[in-house]
């Protein structure tokens, strides 16, 4: 048998360096927060944390709560640019042309995934999904692919409106806590499936109370029991948001737990191994280096 000769590389060719393909390497992240990028991302969530949160932090006496319908919508409008920024602060910070591609291809997905159910019951699968890529992808690229995937949806649903910008950041935050659940690198099999399905579960009542918090200041003109009173103190405030999440929500919230749940113990296995396959073969992490021209 003839010996097969290594083709040289010419001067100037980027080359990659190997990188070690066991399952136990330290998890790849197809986006590094930075400290830029995080210190944009705790802006950006201490704004919507008070846009979710201004009936229980503004006083009755307040100009806020005495324009408690114009509230919302100048905080959604705050919102989409403070997400925009995020978003292009964690790209500069090392957002690629192949976490570019996956990003496009998990969006997508998801964004197809959410007319199937189309809200009926709180059937929405694209949750587990969301779940799942967080949790391999890590929390940087889980932040912009949970606000891209609602911003796509919301365009293919016809869903555009005030909620959107908060509906884009409860869904980052979403995905965004799937990357940062324990044990990325040593978790794995049933107990990982289970860790994910609890995450989903809880987190699938925390999107829906967000949202709440959203929409419920718009009943005020409704006169009733369980709608906003700009003019009560916190407490009563508080009564009336657990009877309106309980009589419009419940169902709902308990729907969309129920099918993440499942799905995620499902087809858990078969997704985790499919987006750890195409990470790795990805190599996001992958320095590239350039070989010296010879003299």
């Amino acid at each position: 048998m003839t010996a097969r000769t290594p083709t040289p590389t010419p001067a100037g060719t980027p080359t990659r360096t190997a990188a070690p393909t066991t399952r136990t390497d330290v998890q790849a992240r197809a986006v590094r927060l930075g400290p830029r990028s995080l210190a944009a991302l705790l802006l950006v969530s201490a704004v919507g944390a008070a846009g979710f949160l201004w009936p229980f932090l503004a006083p009755p006496t307040s100009r806020l709560s005495a324009h408690a319908q114009d509230a919302p919508w100048l905080f959604a409008g705050l919102l989409v640019l403070l997400v925009a920024v995020v978003a292009a602060t964690i790209a500069e910070s090392g957002l690629g042309p192949k976490a570019v591609a996956m990003l496009g291809v998990l969006a997508a997905t998801g964004a197809a995934l959410r007319p199937i159910g189309a809200g009926t019951a709180g059937l929405e699968p694209m949750f587990f999904l969301m779940v799942l890529s967080g949790r391999v992808l890590g929390p940087g690229f889980g932040y912009v692919l949970g606000s891209v995937t609602m911003f796509a949806s919301a365009l293919l649903t016809g869903g555009v409106g005030p909620w959107l910008p908060f509906q884009m950041l409860a869904m980052g935050w979403f995905t965004m806590g799937a990357g940062l659940l324990p044990g990325p690198d040593r978790l794995r099999g049933r107990a990982e499936l289970l860790l994910l399905a609890v995450y989903g579960f809880l987190a699938a009542f925390a999107y829906g109370t967000i949202m709440n918090l959203a929409g419920w200041p718009f009943m005020g003109a409704l006169a009733s029991s369980i709608a906003f009173d700009p003019h009560a103190a916190v407490p009563a405030n508080l009564a009336r948001f657990v009877a309106y999440c309980l009589a419009t929500s419940l169902g709902w919230d308990l729907g969309r737990a129920v099918v993440t749940v499942v799905l995620t113990l499902v087809v858990g296995p078969a997704v985790l191994r499919a987006l750890r396959r195409a990470t790795r073969r990805a190599a996001f992490e992958t320095p590239v280096t350039f070989d010296t021209p010879e003299s």
